[in-house]
């Protein structure tokens, strides 16, 4: 057998490199384990070490429509046989469920956005007039396996919204759900992204909205894709926000240190991810016009940016890579002990 290291699952090596430099500096050995393809014999025992999941619910998007079955399929024989897995298979269907998402957060006491979830396509009309009792008021759509903000649109009529249903332009989501949501209006032009590693509080990230479309990471947000004066999508909340983007805009991610960890919705989420075994994890949340603080989406495969990590008092990849470096430690002395 080699020897322990941490393995990195996930399907996107784009991602990698800053990982590797992270787990270089902390002198914790690594190896990435693309599922995209391959295989396991089931009849062996994994390689000793701890075993990390990222998997991302975006990645039908990147060709790879069949890595998320893989990883049910490696985790399952990773946890079987023992083996320490950091967002294991429990985490990996709450990555790709924003249902699941959604109903952890309410039953946990959570402000969540008012949500209906339509299977296939024919009663998505009439569902839409259930949601919002027959009349012409804002809400959006998004996909129920997201990221990149794939699905999500304002509908200001149902008219318009029978027509986008039935046009070629509809956006069929992966796995054949399709979210109903209601509209949120920030109260500033931004939502806040707080970071966890290990079960501890790393910082809070404040996303501008105010410039106009983002780009997967770290906030899996993307812009709405219609006329320049629509508001901002973000991530599964519509924000109707000020601002065009213009010369002197705050940048698109930024540190935001007042929120901290003894912060309360800070503390709130740390017991939560506790309580559901989620050791990583970005939790979204937005503070709206009408007092909320409306908590929607929790990223299981958290990636973070290079300017909020330049000036952030602890790194989120080295906050990895010593949790998992630490977890590693155990297997040594584990190894050591039957050895």
């Amino acid at each position: 057998m080699s020897t322990p290291r941490v393995y990195v699952i996930h399907e996107n090596p784009e991602w990698f490199p800053p990982l590797a430099a992270a787990f270089a500096a902390e002198g914790v050995p690594v190896q990435e384990v693309l599922l995209t393809e391959g295989g396991i014999d089931l009849g062996a025992d994994p390689e000793p070490g701890v075993y990390w999941s990222r998997m991302s619910a975006s990645s039908h998007t990147r060709g790879h429509e069949h890595s998320k079955e893989y990883t049910r399929a490696v985790l399952g024989w990773l946890e079987r046989a023992g083996r320490t897995v950091v967002g294991g298979s429990h985490v990996l269907e709450l990555e790709v469920s924003k249902v699941a998402q959604h109903g952890l957060l309410r039953a946990a006491g959570f402000d969540v956005p008012r949500t209906t979830a339509v299977f296939g396509t024919e009663q998505l009309s009439a569902a839409a007039r259930d949601f919002t009792g027959g009349q012409d008021v804002p809400f959006i759509t998004k996909h129920n396996q997201g990221g990149k903000g794939l699905g999500v649109r304002r509908f200001d009529s149902l008219a318009e919204f029978d027509a986008y249903v039935g046009s070629p332009e509809f956006e069929a989501p992966v796995d054949g759900i399709t979210l109903l949501q209601e509209y949120l209006t920030a109260r500033e032009p931004f939502i806040t992204r707080a970071e966890f590693v290990g079960g501890e509080f790393v910082y809070a990230v404040r996303v501008d909205t105010s410039a106009g479309s983002f780009e997967l990471c770290p906030a899996d947000a993307c812009a709405v894709p219609s006329g320049a004066d629509t508001p901002q999508v973000i991530a599964g909340a519509v924000c109707d926000v000020p601002g065009t983007g213009t010369p002197g805009a705050p940048p698109a991610f930024s540190l935001r240190d007042e929120v901290t960890a003894e912060h309360p919705l800070v503390q709130r989420l740390r017991t939560f991810l506790a309580e559901q075994g989620i050791a990583i994890a970005g939790v979204e949340f937005m503070e709206t016009t009408d007092g909320r603080t409306v908590v929607y989406d929790i990223n299981t495969n958290t990636n973070y940016n290079p300017a909020v990590e330049a000036v952030a008092p602890v790194s989120g990849p080295r906050a990895i890579a010593r949790f998992t470096g630490a977890l590693l430690e155990r297997e040594y002395a584990a190894a050591a002990t039957t050895a």
